[in-house]
């Protein structure tokens, strides 16, 4: 039987934490009542949703009154958007080049219903110029804490001052950054904030919106009023109790596992960095997510590196759709050439990897390299990256 591949894909989701899935398991068996029900089995349910609320507003220093659950990162970035854009005086948004598709996609739909969406250009560790505002009013910010693929800290609070100088409400999609490192919503100064359960050890499907006292959204659902009528629905009382867990540990953790998980990715880039002619390092060295290393690979697709290096579990910089490789929209937009942002590979750390697994990877990464020839690439239109 294979052994199980080095997971250096914990951007992409994270598995959930002994500790989290031993709270769940009584909310799955015996605790099973709705939360919205006044029997004893009901007010336990509601008891457990609003502990795990205190515990995620505790995690952003929010009160626990600013927290809706909802299902994820996708859904909580559409309710910031679409429903402030619902109530929005101004329809002019300001955005980043450098999105994820959570948010890229509700903003292209409110051009379609006549936005304008001005979207700030980046330099070339893929940092936005917060500067370069549109004149006039705003009615929407909304800006990537941390970058999905490079790790890159954008200067959110710089933007959110420029926001609501404008007369604007600003949400940051969090959902990368919150667990790995500190995020204080007010130092951010963001009126909303994405979070999804499965980026910090939690569970898929669950995930948080933090709404700022007095700003007012539009809900995207309606029905019998749950999580104050902004999320209607029986609440999935498990995954929530999951994600009170994980923000808990988070913040137990947070002064000691990110300086941890950096030591472990700079060991990581010093291998791959003395062995392989020419590689580039796309994720920047200060102002990054402390767990991601984004690294560009000279005359090899990244596909291609990881097919031939089954021992490690990693994800690339680009898209194949019908064998023709697509470079990552956010590297081109931070001036990688194409042909190098084909050769991306995200190594993204987590709480179980350990220097051994740093050792081995590295040598994987190099193996493929020097067993792979320069791969023949055709290019068409650049595609979304990945969470």
């Amino acid at each position: 039987m294979d052994s199980a591949p080095i997971y250096l894909d914990h951007n992409g989701t994270t598995p959930v934490a002994s500790e989290v899935a031993e709270a769940m398991w009584p909310y799955l068996t015996e605790h099973f009542g709705n939360p919205s029900s006044t029997t004893v089995l009901g007010r336990r349910a509601r008891a457990a949703v609003e502990e795990a609320r205190e515990r995620v507003a505790a995690l952003i220093g929010a009160q626990p009154d600013e927290i809706t659950f909802t299902s994820g990162g996708t859904e909580s970035n559409n309710l910031a958007i679409r429903g402030t854009a619902a109530l929005a005086v101004h329809r002019v948004a300001v955005t980043s080049s450098v999105e994820h598709p959570a948010t890229i996609e509700p903003l292209r739909g409110l051009e379609a219903d006549g936005w304008r969406v001005h979207r700030l250009p980046v330099d070339s560790e893929g940092r936005i110029f917060a500067d370069q505002m549109p004149e006039g009013p705003i009615g929407l910010g909304t800006v990537i804490l941390a970058q999905n693929e490079t790790g890159t800290i954008q200067p959110v609070a710089e933007v959110a001052e420029r926001i609501h100088a404008a007369g604007g409400v600003m949400h940051a999609d969090a959902a990368q950054a919150v667990g790995k490192i500190v995020v204080t919503v007010d130092e951010l100064g963001v009126d909303l904030l994405s979070i999804a359960g499965h980026k910090l050890y939690a569970p898929k499907g669950v995930g948080a919106l933090y709404h700022r006292r007095g700003v007012s959204i539009r809900p995207l659902l309606v029905g019998a009023g749950q999580e104050r009528g902004l999320r209607p629905g029986t609440e999935n009382v498990a995954s929530i109790v999951g994600l009170g867990r994980a923000a808990q540990l988070a913040g137990d953790l947070l002064s000691t596992e990110p300086g941890r998980e950096a030591t472990l990715r700079e060991e990581l880039w010093e291998r791959l960095a003395a062995d392989i002619h020419g590689l580039r390092r796309v994720s920047p060295t200060t102002g990054c997510l402390p767990n991601t290393l984004m690294v560009a690979l000279p005359d090899r697709l990244g596909a291609d590196l990881l097919d031939a290096a089954p021992a490690i579990a990693a994800s690339t910089g680009s898209a194949c759709h019908s064998g023709v490789h697509t470079p990552s929209a956010n590297l081109l937009a931070m001036g990688v050439e194409p042909d190098l942002a084909l050769g991306a590979l995200r190594l993204t750390l987590g709480r179980a990897t350990q220097l051994d697994d740093i050792r081995r990877a590295a040598q994987a990464i190099i193996n493929a390299w020097h067993a792979l020839g320069a791969s023949s690439r055709r290019l068409q239109e650049p595609a979304g990256g990945s969470r």
